[in-house]
């Protein structure tokens, strides 16, 4: 019984020691209960070894089971939620923590960090009744572990559930052309929503984000000649401003050469530089409309 001494001096060292720890994290239930039956298990542990009992190897095992138990880890980015015989009792911070064991304290820990959630594709009917599928993003994180778990039995999955809805009754409330060209307000007004809808669960949304609007082929290719024939009219119409425009300059142009008739003969000549320059075989002499003018009276005066 003489090798038992050794084990029983770490167990009681350990025992103890999470008795320290307790009082440190001013847990003074978890540290009576540690101290009073860290005494019981090692004044039976010594009175065994001292009478050489056969049964005392097996105290070794009531450490392993009472201690490793009561022993929990938070991560950083984790909160826990303590629960003592049914009601709470804290929010626990991250690091080593030490609760009751037999099931007398429940820790529940609620990651803190931002979560996403990708909300299945919803079919959704336009206000002018245009059937699309709508595809989108929701992010969000707890900030109050104690309504997360108190308030809402799992608040991912109802979070995602109420993005549905949300994103459906808005949505419907839009014209198509609205939906393809805002989805960042209409992502801010889904934000906004789905944020007072979660804050009694503890939950903030941090954005919402719209990630496709998927149209049926018979739409697409209708929008396509809507797009073409827009873009048609808008040809016509620029070319139509074209015309105009030059008209009116070739008008003010006339009017220029009607006061000054010299200026017209000097852009016949240009004309006919322009032409010789192309290596043309033939070259159009301009006829002043005087010289007609002139011939026309000379007959008429012979008529006469």
């Amino acid at each position: 019984m003489v090798y038992l001494i050794v084990p029983i001096a770490i167990f009681g060292i350990w025992w103890f020691g999470f008795a320290y720890l307790a009082i440190r994290k001013k847990e003074k239930p978890v540290y009576v209960l540690l101290l009073a039956s860290g005494i019981i298990w090692l004044g039976l542990a010594v009175a065994g070894w001292l009478t050489e009992n056969v049964f005392t190897g097996t105290l070794l095992v009531v450490p392993v089971v009472v201690l490793v138990p009561m022993a929990r880890i938070i991560n950083e980015y984790q909160r826990g939620v303590l629960f003592r015989l049914g009601r709470m009792k804290a929010v626990v911070g991250p690091g080593f923590n030490l609760v009751l064991p037999f099931g007398l304290d429940i820790l529940r820990k609620v990651d803190m960090r931002t979560f996403t959630i990708d909300v299945s594709k919803q079919e959704v009917i336009t206000r002018d009744n245009v059937p699309v599928i709508v595809d989108a993003v929701v992010y969000f994180n707890v900030f109050d572990p104690t309504m997360a778990v108190n308030n809402v039995a799992d608040y991912t999955k109802s979070t995602s559930l109420l993005a549905q809805t949300i994103l459906r009754s808005v949505l419907g409330q839009h014209e198509l052309d609205e939906m393809l060209a805002k989805r960042a307000e209409l992502g801010q007004i889904l934000k906004h929503l789905l944020d007072e809808a979660t804050d009694p669960w503890g939950i903030k949304v941090s954005a919402v984000e719209i990630k496709a609007v998927e149209l049926a082929e018979t739409m697409k290719r209708a929008m396509a000649r809507q797009a073409e024939a827009e873009r048609e009219r808008r040809a016509k119409v620029i070319a139509a401003e074209g015309e105009m425009q030059a008209s009116e300059k070739l008008a003010q142009a006339a009017t220029v050469m009607a006061q000054a008739p010299t200026s017209l003969q000097l852009r016949y000549l240009q004309t006919l530089s322009e032409i010789a320059v192309e290596k043309n075989s033939t070259i159009l002499f301009p006829l002043p409309m005087e010289i007609l003018r002139y011939f026309s009276a000379s007959e008429a005066k012979e008529k006469h």
